[in-house]
C-alpha cells in the first residue's frame, strides 16, 4: 500500500510542477482594476512580405525564395499574427496599450497587420526605424495613441563603448563589420504619467566571444534608462523584448540589474517579473530543447514600488507573478515530436500556417 501511495504522490508531483512552455494558469483579466492598462511584447517571428528590399539578406522570404514566400503565406500570416493579438484582447477586457514587436522586415508589414479586420478596431499607430540587421528584421511598437500619447521617439545603435565590458578579443575590423538590431526607445505618457518605452531584440547566442555581445546590448539599454531616470525624475519605464536569454542569465541580472521581488528593488535596478516565472517552469519558448523565457518584460523601481496614487505593476498569474505568457491551446503543437511547444509558421522546412516560435508576454499597470 505504502508503494501505491508513493507512487501516486510522484505522478501529483509531475503534474504539479511541470515545465515546458505550455505551462498554462489563469491571469487576472485587465479589467479587474478602476484604471489598467497591457503593456507587451511579441517576437512575430520572420514576418516579412513578398518584397526584396535593397541591401538585405531576405532572399528565403521572397515568391522564389527557399520558403516560397507567396502573397498567399503571407496573409495567411498577417491574420494568425493578429488573432493572437485579437485573443489577448479577448482574455484581458482591452486592447493592449502598448504591444512592443520583434522581427519585423520592414513598417509595410507593421501597416498591414495593424489593418488587419480582427484587430483594426484598436486603431493601433507604429513607431518604426529601419535598422541595421543584415537580414532585415527590425523591432516596433505598436501603441493606441488615445492611452499612450507619444512625445518621441529614438533608435538606439549597438556601439561597443563605453561599456565594463573587455572586448580585447574583438579586431576593430570585426567590431566595425558587426551588425544588429538597433534599440528602439519610445517616450510618451499615459494619464499624465512619464512614461519610456524600451523594444529590444538583443543579438543571437552566437557562442565564444559572442557571449558578450548580449551583455553588451543590455548595457547600452541600462545606460540610456538611467540617463532617463535623471532627466526626468520619477519617470517610469519598462524595458521588452527577445533577449535571447533569459531572466537568469549575466545580461539580464548583472547588466539591466533585474531582480527577482519588488522589495529587492532600487532606483538602479529593474524588477524582472519573468526571473520568479522561469523558476517555476514556465517558458516563452523552446530553444535547443530546453525551457527558456527569451521574452522578458521588465519595469523600473517607479513602477516597481510606484509613489500612492500613480501606475503600478499588478499581480497576474495567480496574484503571484507579475508577468503572463500567453499560450492558448490554438497557438500549440498538440501531437507530435513538437507537442506542447509553440505552433510556427514553419517546421521541419514545411509551411505549416502556425503562429510564432515564441509566445507573447505581458504585464498590465495600474492605479
Amino acid at each position: 500500500m505504502k508503494r501505491y501511495f508513493t507512487a501516486l504522490c510522484l505522478i501529483l508531483l509531475v503534474v504539479m510542477t511541470g515545465c515546458g512552455p505550455a505551462k498554462q494558469a489563469a491571469s487576472t483579466p485587465a479589467t479587474a482594476y478602476k484604471s489598467s492598462y497591457v503593456i507587451g511584447f511579441y517576437n512575430l517571428e520572420n514576418l516579412f512580405d513578398t518584397y526584396h528590399d535593397e541591401g538585405k539578406n531576405d532572399y528565403e522570404y521572397l515568391p522564389d525564395g527557399g520558403n516560397q514566400w507567396t502573397e498567399a503565406k503571407y496573409t495567411k500570416k498577417l491574420a494568425n499574427m493578429a488573432r493572437v493579438i485579437a485573443a489577448m484582447k479577448e482574455d484581458n477586457g482591452v486592447w493592449h496599450a502598448v504591444l512592443g514587436v520583434s522581427e519585423v522586415e520592414n513598417r509595410h508589414v507593421l501597416e498591414d497587420l495593424v489593418a488587419e479586420p480582427a484587430i483594426a478596431s484598436a486603431g493601433f499607430q507604429i513607431v518604426h526605424y529601419d535598422g541595421p540587421d543584415r537580414r532585415g528584421v527590425d523591432v516596433g511598437l505598436l501603441y493606441r495613441p488615445e492611452v499612450f500619447k507619444l512625445i518621441t521617439s529614438e533608435s538606439i545603435p549597438f556601439t561597443f563603448t563605453p561599456s565594463r565590458i573587455d572586448w580585447s578579443q574583438w579586431t576593430q575590423e570585426e567590431m566595425d563589420n558587426f551588425k544588429t538590431r538597433d534599440v528602439l526607445m519610445c517616450r510618451g505618457t499615459i494619464d499624465d504619467e512619464m512614461f519610456a518605452i524600451f523594444v529590444t531584440h538583443l543579438p543571437s547566442r552566437l557562442g565564444g566571444k559572442g557571449a558578450d555581445l548580449r551583455p553588451r546590448g543590455a548595457e547600452i539599454i541600462y545606460q540610456r534608462a538611467m540617463e532617463l531616470q535623471k532627466e526626468f525624475p520619477g519617470i517610469k519605464i519598462v524595458v521588452m523584448g527577445d533577449m535571447n536569454d533569459n531572466p537568469n542569465d549575466v545580461s539580464m541580472t548583472e547588466f539591466l540589474r533585474g531582480k527577482e521581488f519588488r522589495e529587492e528593488v532600487t532606483d538602479e535596478d529593474f524588477f524582472d517579473p519573468f526571473l520568479s516565472m522561469i523558476k517555476a517552469g514556465y517558458a516563452s519558448l523552446y530553444y535547443q530543447g530546453g525551457n527558456n523565457i527569451f521574452d522578458i518584460v521588465m519595469v523600473n523601481n517607479s513602477l516597481a514600488n510606484a509613489a500612492p496614487g500613480s501606475f503600478e505593476i499588478a499581480p497576474l498569474v495567480k496574484k503571484i507573478y507579475y508577468g503572463r505568457i500567453f499560450n492558448k491551446p490554438f497557438m500549440t503543437n498538440q501531437s507530435g515530436q513538437y507537442k506542447g511547444t509553440p505552433l510556427r509558421t514553419f517546421s521541419g522546412g514545411a509551411f505549416v500556417g502556425g503562429y510564432s516560435d515564441h509566445y507573447p508576454t505581458y504585464i498590465v499597470i495600474r492605479k
